[in-house]
């Protein structure tokens, strides 16, 4: 908590250094003597968490080969504030833990196996704490962290738009 004490008699010194029109604008009471009041400001630990989507692009052909990309996740957490970032398998069909899976649009029912790492190559994205989350510290400003993802070779399904 931030507590501060402020005379009016230095207020009504800024306001008139600042406005000067307001030269002739009193802040003492009839008595002249300055009265006093507190500002104070409580800060909550808490955290905003934004990120933009995983895009692979379009593909020609099959998927003959690993296929990858990255994405972003944005936090921002109040200074000291812990945090712990994770990514649930998503809503694709069959998607279970860290092992994720696209489908196609409409009554395409085609899925396609994509994985999400916290560096490249290295530790899946998973939502269990202390296993596969990504535990920081907030101080005050946004943190990027990276969302590498990576399309495995796989039989190549119908053409269509997965998501």
């Amino acid at each position: 908590m931030f507590a501060a004490k402020l005379r009016a008699a230095a207020f009504g010194a800024i306001v008139i250094a600042a406005f000067p029109a307001l030269a002739n604008a009193a802040v003492y009471a009839k008595s002249g003597q300055p009265a006093s009041f507190d500002v104070t400001l409580r800060i909550n630990a808490g955290c905003a968490i934004s990120a933009n989507g995983l895009d692979f692009g379009q593909q020609q052909g099959v998927l003959s080969s690993t296929v990858a990309a990255t994405a972003n996740i944005r936090v921002t957490c109040s200074n000291t504030t812990p945090y712990n970032i994770g990514l649930d398998q998503g809503t694709g069909p069959g998607s279970s833990g860290t092992t994720r899976y696209m489908r196609g649009t409409g009554s395409n029912t085609e899925t396609i196996q994509f994985n999400l790492y916290q560096a490249q190559g290295g530790t899946p994205w998973g939502a269990t704490q202390g296993n596969n989350t990504l535990a920081g510290t907030g101080n005050g400003t946004a943190q990027n962290l990276t969302v590498y993802g990576e399309i495995p070779a796989q039989n190549t399904p119908t053409p269509d738009n997965y998501k």
